[in-house]
């Protein structure tokens, strides 16, 4: 079975590497914005742009109008094209908005193919900059597909893309398992087994608020202001590692050691909208762990059935199957109102989703 997975590995450069990273971030940026411009602009005039329209047009004046962009790898400039199609292509079939214009400093990234690049140990070879050190050496074998260079925080990373052949392996441990996702706990599995949230945001946030404070009393466009919007991004980077990192050693021992692992279709974006409780959701992760529990259920073998929005998962009696329909969210015991049984609310709605194939079979 063929996969396509990314390793991502933190590069070592230089001031001067770092620099240069920087300016084809820059060119990256500038190219997607040129052509989002034009965009907007034909199609304003009647006309039916494309994203391969507007790259072959770029080319054509790039070396007159914008020659510092000559600087910058190849791919830094011609791949935003691209970019913005998918950008299009996806708001037309309504799966995101509008593309809106990049900013500086965010998201900063560029691509590079596959050809334009060599990975030797510990050193990646980028056209136009040369050899630059990893911390560490890739890790996967298999096909390069491509690379993309990013920066978070004050730190650059290489994203090294692969297609590899892997043969699942058959897991001893076949029962089914129900993981119900909540607030309280990061997840709690029918098993009874309940795992504690990192709640990173929420640990760090009296620290992560004298910070924002004091780069609001800093002048603009001084170097202190600068100093304060690194160290604020440094801290969301470091509550970003803490809370992928429970969920990277979660989601590998689910998928590693249960055939059959069943977890809601949970609504992230309307769960959002509450603003009593969109930072709690959004410090758990739960889009996160279910895009890790999809392509690692691929590699270890084991099988991902998502839930039924719909499914009373919650509501539900585990032992009888009555709905209590007065159960609200400040209920955290479940009390079944037909067979006088009690609960935990999440375990309870987590041995639903255990049983949720031979309830639909039913």
């Amino acid at each position: 079975m063929n996969i396509n997975l990314s390793h991502k590995i933190e590069l070592n450069p230089n001031n001067k590497q770092s620099n240069f990273l920087a300016r084809a971030c820059g060119v990256s940026r500038f190219t997607y914005n040129w052509g989002l411009a034009e965009w907007k602009k034909q199609y304003e005039s009647g006309l039916k742009p494309t994203g391969f329209g507007l790259k072959k047009e770029f080319n054509a004046v790039k070396k007159d109008l914008f020659p510092w962009i000559m600087e910058s790898p190849r791919d830094a400039n011609s791949q935003s094209f691209a970019d913005l199609q998918t950008a299009f292509n996806n708001f037309f079939k309504g799966r995101s908005g509008y593309p809106v214009f990049k900013k500086k400093g965010c998201n900063d990234s560029f691509y590079i193919a596959n050809d334009q690049f060599k990975i030797d140990c510990k050193k990646i070879r980028i056209p136009k900059i040369g050899w630059i050190r990893l911390k560490e050496s890739l890790n996967l074998s298999g096909k390069i597909l491509s690379a993309s260079v990013s920066r978070s925080a004050d730190k650059w990373f290489v994203s090294i893309s692969l297609s590899m052949e892997i043969t699942p392996v058959k897991i001893e441990n076949q029962d089914i398992i129900g993981v119900d996702l909540g607030i309280k706990h990061l997840a709690a599995v029918s098993n009874g087994e309940k795992i504690e949230g990192s709640r990173a945001l929420k640990r760090m946030e009296k620290k992560l608020k004298r910070l924002q404070q004091s780069f609001s009393k800093t002048q603009k466009g001084s170097k202190n202001r600068e100093k304060q919007k690194r160290k604020i991004s440094r801290l969301h980077y470091r509550i970003r590692c803490i809370r992928l990192d429970l969920i990277n050693k979660l989601t590998t021992k689910l998928s590693k050691n249960h055939s059959v692992i069943v977890i809601e279709d949970l609504n992230v974006k309307g769960m959002m909208a509450n603003h009593k409780l969109a930072k709690a959701i959004s410090d758990m992760g739960f889009y996160e762990f279910k895009r890790q529990m999809e392509y690692k259920s691929k590699i270890f073998g084991s099988h991902i059935i998502i839930a039924d929005r719909w499914f009373p998962s919650s509501k539900r009696c585990s032992i009888c199957g009555n709905i209590n329909k007065d159960l609200t969210l400040s209920d955290r015991i479940f009390k079944c109102p037909s067979c006088s049984s009690t609960i935990d609310r999440d375990l309870n709605a987590a041995i639903n989703l255990s049983q949720y194939q031979q309830l639909m079979a039913a």
